[in-house]
């Protein structure tokens, strides 16, 4: 079955309709494509490890892996760890996640998003991802780890080349250089943790430092979080706009009713998951929708197919913000759910009403081309006019 990153959606389709899970040679993985089957691999951590969630694409040569290897690191990391390991490194991020800190950021997030899209309002034309998308979540997550705002730049780049160096063949010298922007990027995080000088504080930071040892397991993890706490938000507001610009009922209808722009998060989660899935392995011979894996069996957990799965969702590739919000599974299930979920939605909600009622004239200048990446789907570029 050919499998298109750019547009994986008829492959989920196929395998929806497919008896059994379907073995996806380019993924080199079984594809878990519908909403029940996922569900079900998600409950049940012990018998699916998270351990290689985020498999590499491509491996770093050794000359990178020798720059790589001048800054810390450690395991386990909340992406990729089971059991009391994960419950250990998971829970300093739900309290630093907790609803009382993503409601004090709130502010920051609002002035923020007002600003950037002021500082290109009066230009008519914009490229969406560069000048905001990529911006705001950085500043937001930078602004909840206590970051100085001169290092978030730095840090938002160093999270993008962390990426692009296990997903994306390169040259050697490329792989270089993509290395010495992640060092530099933990380098900043090891400053950030010094600057504590024994007093934690009471922020996101300072709930990792009490609780994650040894020094390189803290600092993987707030390079983890780090990835995590921007790129799939900087994604979903890609994702969001275009698919409102895509209808132009859907984002007139949100101009005029604001009120629903926590409706078209979901809806735009629902449609186009952020991250489209993640691996799981499995730890014993287990048998899932009729199919029979053996234990070490890779299975790949389709979020972007869950979320057009007739079964679970009416109408499900039509984009509709207007429908009421669904049971998704865009930020995950089960032990390993996104605990900057509602850091994430508050975000692109903010992101939403902000351009409707500043830029209600919003128009797409140039088709958009998808990322051939699963991990973090968003447009490559995001023109507008207005």
């Amino acid at each position: 079955m050919e499998f298109d990153r750019r547009d994986p959606y008829p492959c989920y389709a196929r395998a929806r309709e497919s008896e059994g899970l379907t073995f996806v040679p380019e993924l080199d993985a079984w594809l878990v494509a519908r909403d029940a089957d996922a569900r079900a691999v998600l409950r049940d951590a012990a018998t699916f490890s998270s351990a290689g969630a985020m498999r590499p694409e491509a491996m770093p040569g050794p000359e990178a892996i020798a720059v790589l290897e001048t800054v810390p690191s450690g395991r386990p990391v909340v992406l990729s760890a089971d059991g009391e390991e994960h419950r250990r490194v998971r829970e300093p991020l739900v309290r630093g996640l907790s609803p009382r800190r993503v409601a004090a950021a709130v502010p920051f997030a609002e002035r923020r998003a007002a600003e950037l899209v002021a500082s290109f309002a009066a230009d008519g034309r914009v490229e969406l991802m560069s000048r905001y998308a990529r911006v705001l979540p950085g500043e937001v997550i930078g602004h909840l780890l206590g970051l100085d705002p001169a290092d978030v730049p730095a840090v938002v780049q160093g999270s993008y080349r962390a990426e692009e160096l296990v997903f994306t063949p390169m040259e050697p010298d490329e792989q270089v250089a993509a290395a010495h922007e992640v060092a530099g990027m933990k380098r900043l995080l090891e400053a950030l943790v010094r600057s504590r000088d024994g007093d934690p504080g009471d922020d996101l930071t300072g709930e990792m430092i009490r609780t994650i040892e040894p020094y390189g397991t803290l600092i993987s993890n707030l390079q983890n979080l780090l990835l995590a706490g921007h790129l799939t938000t900087t994604a979903l507001i890609g994702t969001a706009v275009l698919h409102l610009l895509r209808d132009r009922g859907q984002w007139e209808l949100l101009c005029r009713r604001p009120e629903l722009a926590a409706a078209a998060v979901e809806e735009a989660a629902r449609h186009e998951a952020p991250v489209q899935g993640f691996r799981r392995v499995a730890t014993r011979p287990v048998t899932i929708a009729g199919t029979d894996l053996p234990a070490g069996a890779q299975v790949f957990v389709a979020y972007g197919a869950a979320g057009r799965d007739p079964a679970a969702h009416d109408r499900p590739d039509e984009f509709d913000i207007t429908r009421e919000p669904a049971r998704h599974l865009a930020f995950g299930h089960g032990a390993h759910a996104c605990p900057g979920a509602q850091l994430a939605r508050e975000q692109v909600r903010i992101s939403l009403v902000t351009l409707a009622r500043e830029l209600p004239g919003l128009r797409l200048a140039e088709p958009a081309r998808m990322q051939p990446n699963l991990i973090h789907r968003s447009p490559e570029e995001l023109i507008l006019t207005w």
